[in-house]
């Protein structure tokens, strides 16, 4: 099992992953990035040229938390929305040769600061998703220790507490 991320002498990160581990996590950011579409915007050439989408949330919980309102008032919600979501998910869904699927390695992974940062958004933007889907709570870490490894949930809440200890390692090696 992964032993976290450490920080490399002369800058970057360094961890050591096994291939179940990659594979566990390219496929994870690739499901995450699935769901996020191409943001939408009006027929409207300007519109479109600008990234103008729609003021509606999703419905979707996962992606309701992935771009979330910014504001409390559904109308000021709805004009920031409508002017940043798509450019948002254009972010999201932008190949980045730094992100998790394209270093991330079995045995010794090595990343620069820039992309340990690519692989927090990454990891964030994963457990947010899983978290939503699972529906974790605070007490995320109780419910594993009393949890039945027979439970069909156990494997995805200990993949959810290994992205967490993930992300905490990286954040750690990155200050």
């Amino acid at each position: 099992m992964s032993s976290g991320f450490k920080s490399r002498h002369g800058g970057g990160v360094i961890a050591q992953f096994e291939a179940a581990e990659v594979s566990i996590l390219r496929s994870l950011v690739t499901q995450v990035l699935g769901l996020v579409a191409p943001g939408e915007t009006g027929d409207d050439p300007l519109e479109r040229a600008l990234g103008i989408g729609s003021a509606q949330q999703p419905t979707d919980p996962v992606l309701a938390r992935l771009f979330p309102s910014a504001y409390a008032d559904e109308t000021e919600a709805g004009e920031f929305r409508r002017y940043t979501e798509a450019t948002l998910r254009d972010g999201k869904r932008a190949g980045r040769p730094d992100d998790a699927r394209h270093t991330a390695h079995p045995g010794r992974t090595e990343l620069t600061a820039e992309q340990a940062q690519a692989w927090l958004r990454s990891l964030n933007d994963v457990r947010l998703a899983l978290g939503t889907r699972l529906e974790v709570t605070e007490e995320v870490h109780e419910e594993i220790a009393t949890m039945s490894e027979d439970d069909p949930r156990y494997p995805a809440f200990v993949t959810y507490d290994w992205l967490t200890y993930l992300q905490d390692t990286l954040v750690r090696a990155l200050w």
